[in-house]
C-alpha cells in the first residue's frame, strides 16, 4: 500500500507537467497526446528514472480508470439518428477498410516480426498471434481528433458526416473484432490451436459482453437520473468504468478456477457498449455527454502520461523501422479499403480519392488495446505496446493534417477564405451614416457580409478610406437594387433620410427578391409606421427603442446585458436549419452543447415556443441562446 500511495503521488506531478508540456505542444500545432506521451517517456526508468519498470504494474487502476471512459467516450458518439442517411456509405467504407487492413496489415507484420527483436525466435503460431493482434489494432481510429479537426475547420456536409460515421464505427467493430482475436491469441499463444470448442467460447464470450454492457448502459441510466448532486454521479460514473475492469478480469480469474474453459469478456467493449445504450435509448444523454466532457481531459493526461512511462526506449529505437513500415501499409489498405467501399456506394469520384485522408487519426482505443494485450499476454508484455505506439505516435502527427486536406478538398471546410457563398450571412444597409456604419462593423464581427449602399455620392465617398464594401445607386429601383439583392441577400436594413425611399426599397425587397428579414429605422413613425408593419418590416424607433432598453434594464438586467454585451459571454443567435440529416428531428435529438438553449422555431411566419419534442424541419428559422463557441458549433451542426 505504501509503494502505491509513493507511486500515484510521484505521477500525480509528472501529470502535471505533461498536461503543460501538451498544451505547448498544442500550442505549435502538434498534437497535445504526443507531448503527454513524450513527458511520461522523459520521467520513465529509461531517461529520468523517476518511476521505476515496475510502476506501470502498481498504478495499472489508473488505466483501468482511464480506459473506462475513453471506451464510454467511444460508445457514445455512435449515434444512431444523426449517421442514419449515410449508414451505407459507412457500412461499404468500414468493411472495404477492414477488409484490406486485415489482410495487408497482418501479412505484413507476420513477415515483419523476423525482424523485431522481441519475435525473433517465436515459433510460428506466436509470431501469427502478434500479426492477428497487431493489424487489428493498428485498424482502429480517433473520433476525438478527427471532431476536434472538424470543428477547427468548421466543416459540414455529406463527406464530414460519412468522415465521422466510419471513424467511429471503425472504433466500435474493431473492439468487436478485438474480443475475437484475443480468443484466438491465446489458442495460438497456448497451443491449443482451433477447435469447436474455441468458437464456442467465443460465442459465450460476445454475448456475455453485449448482456454486461446493456447493464452497464442502464447502471448508468440508473445513476444519471438519480437525484444526486452532479459531482457525486461524475464519481459514480468513473467508478463504474473502473468497475467494468475489475468485473472483467474476476470472471477471466474465476472461469479459469472453476470451469473447464477461460471466459474473457472484454472491458473495453462492455464499456463501449453501455455508453452506446445511454446515448441511444436513455434520457440523459446530453447529460452523460457533460459529464464525460468535464472528466476527459483529466483522464487523457493520466492514460497517456502513463503509456508514455510504459514505452520501452530501448524496444522503440530498435523497432523505428518497422513502425514506418507499418504506417505506409496502414495507409495503402486504408485507402484501398476506402477506395473500394465508396465507390461500391456510389460516392463521387472526388469522394472516393480522398477520403482516405481522414481516415488515417489515431489515438485513445488503440492505445488502449495494446496496454491490454500487454496485460494479457505477459510474453508479449510493453514490447508490443511499444511497437504499436510508435505507429500510433505516426498516425497522432500526420493524420489530423491529411484529415485538414480531406476535408478541404471536399469543400466541406467553411474557414473564412473558402465559405460557401449560398450560407455566408448577406445584410443590405441603405444609407450611410454614423449609425449605419456602427451596424456594418457589428455584423462583420459576427461573419455577416455587408454592403452600404446610399443615393447620395458624396456620402459612399466617405467611405472611400474604410475597409467596407460601398457603392452608389442613383436610384432606388428594381434594376437597381438587383446589383445588391438579387445574390440571394438575408437582410434589408433601411436607414436613408427618406422614408418613401426606404418604403420602396423594402417593397421591392420583399415583392421581388424574397427578403423576409427587412429592418426599417423610420424618420416618421405616424405616418409611415403602419405600411411598414404591413410589409412585416421590424421597425426601429430610436426614442422608444431607447426607452424599451432601460425598461429592460430595470426589470431584466441579465436580458439587457446579453443584447448590449456587456458584462456576459452569452448571446442570440438565429439560424436557418438547412442540414438535411437535420430534417425532421426532435429539438432533444440534437446533441446540443448543454450551455445552449432554443428560444424559438419561427416556421413559416409562424412562431413556436419549442420543446425537447418539437420537430424541426428544413428551412425553419431558430433563435438560440448561449456561448459564443457553443453557437458557432451549433449553427455548424443546424445549417447557417
Amino acid at each position: 500500500m505504501t509503494l502505491l500511495l509513493t507511486y500515484t503521488a510521484i505521477f500525480f506531478f509528472i501529470a502535471l507537467a505533461a498536461k503543460k508540456i501538451g498544451s505547448w505542444f498544442s500550442a505549435v500545432g502538434l498534437p497535445y497526446i504526443t507531448g503527454y506521451l513524450l513527458a511520461g517517456m522523459v520521467a520513465g526508468p529509461f531517461i529520468l528514472d523517476l518511476l521505476p519498470s515496475d510502476a506501470t504494474t502498481t498504478l495499472r487502476y489508473i488505466d483501468e480508470v482511464s480506459l473506462g471512459i475513453i471506451a464510454f467516450v467511444a460508445g457514445s458518439e455512435l449515434y444512431l439518428k444523426e449517421i442514419k442517411s449515410r449508414l451505407r456509405s459507412i457500412g461499404l467504407i468500414s468493411g472495404g477498410v477492414l477488409f484490406f487492413g486485415l489482410i495487408l496489415g497482418g501479412t505484413a507484420l507476420f513477415f515483419l516480426t523476423e525482424f523485431i527483436s522481441f519475435t525473433q525466435g517465436m515459433e510460428v503460431t506466436s509470431r501469427l498471434a502478434v500479426a492477428i493482434l497487431g493489424s487489428i489494432i493498428l485498424l482502429a481510429l480517433s473520433p476525438a481528433s478527427t471532431i476536434a479537426v472538424i470543428k477547427e475547420v468548421r466543416a459540414k456536409g455529406p463527406f464530414t458526416r460519412t468522415l465521422l460515421g466510419v471513424t467511429v464505427t471503425m472504433d466500435v467493430v474493431i473492439v468487436v473484432i478485438f474480443a475475437i482475436g484475443v480468443a484466438i491469441a491465446g489458442a495460438l499463444l497456448g497451443g491449443s490451436g482451433f477447435n469447436l470448442t474455441l468458437l464456442g467460447v467465443l460465442a459465450i464470450d460476445l454475448t456475455a459482453a453485449l448482456i454486461f454492457g446493456y447493464m452497464v448502459g442502464r447502471g448508468l441510466d440508473m445513476i444519471l437520473g438519480a437525484p444526486f448532486h452532479r459531482l457525486v454521479k461524475t464519481v459514480l460514473v468513473v467508478l463504474l468504468g473502473y468497475g467494468v475492469f475489475v468485473l472483467g478480469y474476476g470472471i477471466i480469474q474465476w472461469s479459469y478456477e472453476y470451469l473447464p474453459f477461460e471466459v474473457h469478456i472484454e472491458p473495453i467493449l462492455v464499456a463501449m457498449i453501455g455508453g452506446f445504450v445511454v446515448t441511444n435509448y436513455t434520457n440523459h444523454r446530453d447529460q452523460f455527454e457533460s459529464i464525460l466532457h468535464d472528466v476527459g481531459p483529466i483522464v487523457y493526461v493520466a492514460f497517456f502520461t502513463l503509456t508514455g512511462v510504459a514505452i520501452k526506449l530501448d524496444i522503440l529505437m530498435a523497432t523505428w523501422p518497422v513502425a514506418l513500415a507499418l504506417f505506409v501499409v496502414r495507409m495503402i489498405s486504408i485507402g484501398l479499403g476506402s477506395f473500394v467501399g465508396s465507390r461500391a456506394a456510389g460516392e463521387p469520384i472526388g469522394f472516393q480519392k480522398n477520403v482516405w485522408l481522414g481516415l488515417i487519426t489515431q489515438a485513445g482505443i488503440a492505445l488502449g488495446l495494446a496496454r491490454e494485450v500487454a496485460v494479457e499476454f505477459p510474453e508479449l508484455g510493453d514490447a508490443f505496446a511499444t511497437m504499436v505506439i510508435s505507429v500510433v505516435v505516426l498516425n497522432e502527427i500526420f493524420g489530423p493534417l491529411f484529415c485538414k486536406v480531406a476535408l478541404r478538398r471536399a469543400g466541406e471546410a467553411n474557414l473564412p477564405v473558402a465559405a460557401n457563398p449560398d450560407e455566408v450571412r448577406d445584410a443590405v444597409i441603405l444609407g450611410v451614416e454614423e449609425q449605419s456604419l456602427a451596424l456594418a462593423r457589428e455584423l462583420q464581427s459576427h461573419e455577416w457580409q455587408v454592403v452600404l449602399a446610399d443615393t447620395d455620392a458624396s456620402h459612399v465617398e466617405r467611405l472611400a478610406a474604410e475597409d467596407l464594401i460601398e457603392k452608389h445607386i442613383p436610384a432606388i429601383d428594381e434594376a437597381t437594387l438587383r446589383g445588391l439583392l438579387g445574390n440571394g441577400a438575408d437582410a434589408l436594413v433601411a436607414m436613408l433620410p427618406d422614408d418613401a425611399d426606404n418604403y420602396r426599397a423594402c417593397e421591392i425587397a420583399y415583392e421581388k427578391f424574397g427578403i423576409k428579414r427587412l429592418v426599417v429605422r423610420p424618420n416618421d413613425i405616424s405616418k409611415w409606421g403602419e405600411k411598414f408593419q404591413e410589409l412585416g418590416a421590424l421597425l426601429v424607433n430610436p426614442a422608444s427603442a431607447m426607452v424599451y432598453l432601460l425598461d429592460q434594464s430595470v426589470r431584466t438586467p441579465q436580458s439587457t446585458s446579453i443584447v448590449l454585451h456587456q458584462g456576459t459571454k452569452r448571446e442570440m443567435l438565429q439560424i436557418t436549419i438547412s442540414n438535411p440529416d437535420v430534417d425532421g428531428m426532435l429539438v432533444r435529438d440534437l446533441r446540443l452543447p448543454a450551455d445552449v438553449l432554443f428560444l424559438e422555431v419561427d416556421r413559416e411566419g409562424q412562431s413556436i415556443v419549442p420543446n425537447g419534442y418539437t420537430r424541426l424541419l428544413t428551412g425553419d428559422e431558430v433563435t438560440l441562446l448561449g456561448q459564443v463557441e457553443s453557437l458557432a458549433d451549433v449553427r455548424l451542426k443546424l445549417g447557417y
